[in-house]
């Protein structure tokens, strides 16, 4: 049983390419839910339970994070490859008897996410994505005023092991700096998920997230733009904080609307971590567009 959400099992589930923790609870419909950077399936403590409710939840740690498998990167990046994120959580949901399912994502997840939907579309019923606008739309958007408020995507990227071993020095305050700048302070977040986000943040967690990120400046944008005709065909729901960086410079409905046939949304009142930040405006959106 999962200590974090009382009912749900607790599984390690092998992957064709990595061993991939999660936990599952609940009955009907399956919901999967990926989480983004620098946490662990963790961050929807708030609202996995009642979700729950409804849907057969199964909320997973990426590969490189939390108490998943940490593998090296690969030649040009690739095993940090969205492809192969997503692929894994595909394994993940038919190795627990799911071929088809609806999935919610956050930051780095929904990136994972988003590749899910166009690599594999026969498995996605509905998608929502949380406080992103595409990898691609993001990177070619750029500016200064970007570039300063996402500054980690660009430090995060730089060749091994530079960013490493700057935030290998002191990683909790790297760690503190980057929720807490992202939100509306650390003491929005419960003392017990920080301190599993501080235990999970090692540094072979450190080193995959870079990895994580690297594949998003290289190869995913490879595959990007080698689908760059491509359109997700489910239903897909936006939702952002009215206080972050996506809502300030981007715009997600018009932005999604490039990549995705049928796409609704709204910004909730909060910075980035909305499931954290506004736990109930986010799952009263999500049962509005999961339950039809």
């Amino acid at each position: 049983m999962s200590d974090w959400f009382p009912g749900f099992e607790q599984r390690r589930i092998a992957t064709s390419g990595a061993e991939i923790n999660c936990v599952i609870g609940g009955s009907g419909s399956p919901l999967l839910m990926l989480h983004g950077y620098p946490q662990t399936h963790v961050m929807w403590h708030r609202i996995a339970q009642r979700l729950a409710e409804h849907f057969t939840v199964v909320c997973s740690d990426l590969r490189g994070y939390g108490d998943s498998a940490k593998p090296e990167g690969g030649a040009g990046h690739i095993n940090y490859s969205k492809r192969a994120m997503a692929l894994d959580q595909v394994e993940v949901m038919q190795t627990l008897g799911f071929t088809r399912f609806r999935i919610a994502a956050h930051d780095r997840g929904a990136r994972v996410a988003h590749r899910l939907c166009l690599d594999h579309p026969q498995a996605v019923e509905r998608a929502a994505v949380l406080d992103i606008s595409p990898t691609r739309i993001m990177y070619g958007g750029t500016d200064q005023a970007f570039a300063t408020a996402y500054y980690h995507w660009f430090f995060l990227i730089q060749p091994f092991d530079l960013p490493e071993r700057l935030i290998g020095a002191d990683p909790i305050y790297y760690l503190h700096k980057k929720i807490g700048g992202s939100s509306g302070g650390l003491g929005l977040f419960d003392p017990r998920a920080l301190a599993e986000y501080e235990r999970c943040y090692t540094p072979a967690m450190l080193h995959a997230s870079c990895e994580d990120y690297r594949a998003a400046a290289s190869i995913d944008l490879e595959h990007d733009a080698a689908d760059a005709e491509r359109r997700v065909e489910c239903p897909l729901l936006a939702l952002w904080g009215s206080n972050g960086v996506v809502h300030r410079l981007f715009n997600p409905i018009a932005d999604w609307g490039s990549v995705a046939r049928d796409v609704r949304g709204k910004p909730l009142p909060c910075g980035h971590y909305l499931a954290e930040e506004a736990p109930e405006e986010t799952l009263a959106e999500m049962l509005a567009f999961f339950l039809p």
